[in-house]
Formats: structure tokens, C-alpha cells, sequence
């Protein structure tokens, strides 16, 4: 049957596209979904923007201040805030999901808004009918649910994702197993999961810009650059060697922490300051035991008792600090009423590895 065939299916600018069809908005208006921005005074953060919004530089995870001196909402500025309605976010993604799982072998939900499938067998190993597969996918979800998607072909999850992200919105783009080098090679280091801001600045100073300055350098040089044991992990993914399960099953054994608040908390930035220190706790427990973790989940209980939870999967298993306190507040704003006191904050990191060449106790891990 040769290499495994997967599919990346991302969901564009979700949450701010479903509150478009929700509410008839004209998608060239920027769209801002978060707290209230209180006239540029709020204190909260930007769940996601529609892509209108992102060409003013709004991203996922910004104080909404800054969304507001960046793109001001309407009369003063061109843009519309909405505040999140998760109601509808989980019933579009529950359709959404109910399309793809019907055509995969097998089929994991990464998140609110992203799948993987693999298509191998369905597909008879054939790399040309998976990718009709995705196009016959992306026309089902828009004829059904009037939702772009952007769909990645690749035999690694790592090459998969990637893949759906080289012609966002609505792309359908293939990865084939001789393509690998190609294609990795035309991006950043920075584009590389895993790879955050820090470390594509200590690649950068090594003259390491993009995946093709890597390949020419060697794996040697690289492990000068990041270290031993991140570089290993960058090549093992450049030369194809990364994982290419696909498991609707999630390991129980996870590593966690949480804060119970002595008193309600109303002031995001000290939400955002515990969430920062539980990651940082977390993290080192995972590098303490030598393994990796390719599952987030963030936990909120509001005044009240009510308790939510928002997780994703990650491409790679990995044990990256500064991976983690980057997405943790992004996925933080996708559960976060800033109008709401906190009781609560939880962070947790599950779907545990033992990478190749490390042993670890499973039963020692805190749950």
C-alpha cells in the first residue's frame, strides 16, 4: 500500500464565519470576536477575526485594546465586535465533523475547528484520488454548512497541516511523499510546528532563515543552533519521519495543574498570569520525566460553578515551553467571558510519548 495517505482539514477563520452566516454580515467588514473593547478601554482578549480584520494585523490572542487602536469598531473605525456565541460554534463544528468522519479510515477532531483523517486504504494508496477526496470534502461542508475549509495531503500529520495552511481560505494543496524535501523547504523555520518565535530568532542568528538553509546545513550544525534534542526533533520531521497516526483514542494519562482562586477573579491579566504559571509548572513536570505531549487542554470554571474546557492536538509531540505558553492563551480565548469572574484556571497536557531512546514510568504522572 506504500506510505500513509492523511488529510489536514482546517476550518478558515471559524468562529468568525459562522457569526457571519449567523448574522448576514458583509465578510469584507472586519470582524472582531471577543470582549467587550470598551472604546479601546477593555481589558479582555480577541477570541479570532475574520480575514478582512487580519489585514489590519488583529490576530487570535491580542489584548482587545490593541485590536481596537489597530482596527476601531464602528462609527470610529471600520470594524464590527461581537462577542462569542460557542452555542453555534459547537453545533457548525458538530456538521462539520459528521462530513469528514464518514470518508476516513480513521479520524481524529484536533479541535473545535480542525481534523485529521487518514485515507489510505479508502483511497487505495492513491495520492491523486485523496486529493479529489478533499475537493469533493471542501464543496460537501460549503454546500451543506456554507463554511470554507482549507485542506492539507500528506504522509505525516506534520506535512499534513502545514500543507492546508499554503493556500488559506479554501485551498486544497498536496504533499506527495517525494514532494517532502520541496516543499519544506520553500517555508520559514518559523512555520514548522513547534518552532516558536525564540527559536526561529536563534536559527536566524546562525543564518538559519528558512527549512532549505537547514537541509544545506545538516543536522550537526542545527543541533548548534537550538540544541541536541529540538533539533533532532526538526529533522526527524524535514526527513519525513514524524508521526503519521491518526487515533480518535486519547491517552488517559496526562499531566495537569489547577488554580482555585481564594476570591473570584475579574482582572483578565491575572487570569492570564496563573495561566502562564501553570503551563511553565506543567511543562517542567513533562521535561522532568522526559516525555512530550501532543494534546492541550485549558480548563475555566466561572462564578457559579459553570465549567468549560477547550482542547487541541498538536501535529508533533513535543515538549516545548514556549510552544505551550504560546498557544495556551489562544486557546484560553476561545472559552474566556471577560464580563464573567474567574473561580478557577487548569491547564493540562495529555496523548503522552516516550520519544525514541527515552523510558518513562507512565504511572508517575500527576492526574
Amino acid at each position: 500500500m506504500g506510505e500513509r495517505i492523511l488529510i489536514h482539514c482546517d476550518l478558515d477563520a471559524f468562529f468568525a464565519a459562522v457569526e457571519t452566516l449567523h448574522h448576514d454580515l458583509d465578510p469584507t467588514v472586519p470582524l472582531i470576536i471577543g470582549s467587550d473593547p470598551q472604546n479601546g478601554q477593555g481589558r479582555g482578549i480577541v477570541s479570532t477575526c475574520n480575514y478582512a480584520a487580519r489585514e489590519y494585523g488583529v490576530r487570535s490572542a491580542m489584548p482587545i485594546s490593541e485590536a481596537w487602536r489597530r482596527c476601531p469598531g464602528q462609527p470610529l473605525g471600520p470594524a464590527l465586535y461581537h462577542k462569542g456565541t460557542h452555542r453555534l460554534y459547537r453545533l457548525a463544528a458538530r456538521r462539520v465533523m459528521s462530513i469528514l468522519v464518514d470518508k476516513a479510515d480513521r479520524f481524529e477532531q484536533a479541535s473545535i475547528d480542525e481534523a485529521y483523517l487518514d485515507v489510505t486504504q479508502r483511497c487505495r494508496g492513491d495520492w491523486h484520488a485523496a486529493e479529489s477526496l478533499a475537493r469533493d470534502l471542501q464543496k460537501h461542508i460549503m454546500a451543506d454548512i456554507s463554511l470554507s475549509a482549507s485542506f492539507g495531503i500528506g504522509p505525516t500529520r506534520v506535512a499534513a497541516k502545514m500543507a492546508s495552511e499554503a493556500r488559506k481560505p479554501g485551498g486544497v494543496f498536496l504533499v506527495p511523499p517525494g514532494g517532502l524535501q520541496e516543499f519544506f523547504s520553500a517555508h520559514p523555520c518559523r512555520a514548522v510546528p513547534g518552532i516558536g518565535p525564540k527559536a526561529a530568532q536563534l536559527l536566524g542568528e546562525m543564518g538559519l532563515m528558512t527549512l532549505e538553509d537547514v537541509y544545506r546545513e545538516g543536522p550537526d550544525f542545527l543541533s548548534q543552533s537550538v540544541g541536541e534534542r529540538r533539533a533532532n526533533s526538526l529533522w526527524r520531521i524535514l526527513e519525513g519521519d514524524s508521526s503519521n497516526e491518526v487515533s480518535a483514542l486519547r491517552s488517559r494519562k496526562s499531566i495537569g495543574k489547577e488554580r482555585t482562586f481564594p476570591r473570584d477573579v475579574e482582572d483578565p491579566s491575572v487570569v492570564m498570569e496563573m495561566l502562564s504559571t501553570l503551563v511553565a509548572r506543567v511543562t517542567k513536570k513533562l521535561q522532568s520525566l522526559e516525555i512530550t505531549a501532543r494534546n492541550l487542554e485549558i480548563k475555566l470554571r466561572y462564578q457559579g460553578f459553570e465549567t468549560l474546557s477547550h482542547a487541541m492536538s498538536l501535529p508533533v509531540s513535543m515538549d516545548d515551553e514556549e510552544v505551550f505558553q504560546r498557544l495556551a492563551p489562544q486557546l484560553l480565548a476561545n472559552v474566556y467571558d471577560i464580563d464573567r469572574p474567574i473561580r478557577l484556571i487548569g491547564f493540562r497536557l495529555s496523548d503522552l510519548e516516550a520519544p525514541p531512546n527515552r523510558q518513562a514510568t507512565l504511572d508517575r504522572f500527576d492526574h
